[in-house]
């Protein structure tokens, strides 16, 4: 029997997919993103465990609310990181048609991965950045290892939704989104989100002792955000009409 390690659990989620959705928040994480407002799910000791029969008993009683296309989202921290217990869990919410979805990195793609993404209804996955290089530098992750995520998420006709936080200085101008772009044009994703980059994790890396590379940094403008999302969803929809 498989045991998972779990951050939390947050029910009536609105923001992690399709309508109501219960959430439940996987501890672990590799990646070491400089804009993580949660850095209390990075450690794999932390949280507590959990068999999928007592994570099912606990979410299944909220199925009467899972309407227009709400159910669960998987999300952390990084919940492939325990893909086999996914795969066990999710074959329960499947079994009792119950919706599911990831919210994920990207940053594991192997064959417990993959059937964890088959058991899914769909996938929402961090583009962080257009590079390489700012992979590395910001979030201690690869480009290249998000790809080979979403391009069999994609090949297995998931609904994927891309998701990017947008950071003031960092990656707020047409010319990032334009980068963003060329990632993802010639990839049949289902919706691209941006978000705004925001302080109300800032506490957490005082209470845990952890530098925040950020603190300097303040929340991005509304209006800014805005602004940006309406120039990539022009731009997408330029590229469709190619």
């Amino acid at each position: 029997m498989e045991y998972g390690r779990i951050h939390s659990f947050e029910s009536f989620a609105t923001l992690d997919g399709v309508g109501i959705r219960y959430a439940i928040f996987f501890q672990g994480c590799p990646l070491r993103c400089k804009v993580c407002h949660n850095p209390d799910t990075w450690n794999f000791e932390g949280g507590s465990t959990y068999t999928a029969r007592e994570i099912f008993d606990k979410v299944a009683r909220y199925k009467p609310y899972f309407k227009k296309g709400g159910g669960i989202t998987a999300s952390g921290g990084e919940p492939l990181l325990q893909a086999k217990f996914l795969i066990e869990l999710f074959t329960l919410f499947k079994n009792a048609g119950i919706n599911i979805a990831i919210d994920t990195s990207g940053a594991y793609m192997n064959d417990d991965v993959k059937e964890a993404v088959k058991l899914s209804d769909m996938v929402i996955l961090d583009l962080k950045f257009p590079s390489e290089e700012e992979y590395r530098e910001y979030a201690k992750g690869s480009l290249e290892r998000t790809l080979e995520f979403l391009d069999p998420a994609l090949a297995l006709k998931k609904e994927v939704w891309i998701r990017t936080v947008i950071i003031p200085g960092v990656n707020d101008t047409f010319e990032a989104i334009d980068r963003y772009v060329e990632v993802v044009k010639n990839r049949d994703i289902s919706k691209y989100e941006l978000l705004g980059f925001h302080t109300m994790g800032f506490y957490k890396y005082r209470e845990l002792g952890i530098d925040n590379p950020l603190e300097n940094t303040s929340s991005l403008d509304e209006n800014k955000l805005k602004l940006l999302e309406k120039y990539l969803l022009d731009r997408l929809n330029a590229e469709r009409e190619r």
